[in-house]
C-alpha cells in the first residue's frame, strides 16, 4: 500500500481520499484546503483523489494523468466511479497516487 493509502486507511479515518494524496505525497499544508474536496465535493464533482493528484502534477503532465487516470479507474467524477465502476475509493487514491510519482518522475 502506498503512504497514501496509509494516509486514507489510518485508524478513525480522518482523512479524506484528496488529502490522503496530498500528505502522501509530502504536502501537508494542503490537507485543510483538500477537507472539502471528498466524497463528489471535488469541483465539477471530480474524484477528489484524481483532484489533488492534478493539483500537485506539473502542469504539463495534467492531461496524460487524467486520461491515465481514466482509463485505469473508468470515469473521472465521484458519482460515476461510485455508481458506475464500481472502483473503491481506496483504488482511486493509489492510482491517482502512482500516477502523481510517474507525473513528478519519482517512478
Amino acid at each position: 500500500m502506498s503512504r497514501s493509502g496509509e494516509f486514507f486507511t489510518a485508524p478513525g479515518h480522518p482523512y479524506n481520499c484528496a488529502q490522503s494524496v496530498a500528505l502522501g505525497n509530502g504536502r501537508q499544508e494542503l490537507a485543510e484546503e483538500l477537507s472539502r474536496c471528498g466524497g463528489g465535493r471535488a469541483p465539477e464533482g471530480m474524484c477528489g483523489a484524481l483532484y489533488a493528484a492534478l493539483l500537485l502534477a506539473p502542469e504539463a503532465e495534467r492531461p496524460a494523468l487524467q486520461e491515465a487516470f481514466q482509463k485505469e479507474v473508468g470515469a473521472l467524477t465521484c458519482r460515476e466511479i461510485k455508481g458506475q465502476t464500481g472502483t473503491p475509493c481506496l483504488r482511486c487514491v493509489e492510482v491517482a497516487s502512482a500516477l502523481l510519482e510517474k507525473a513528478q518522475g519519482r517512478i
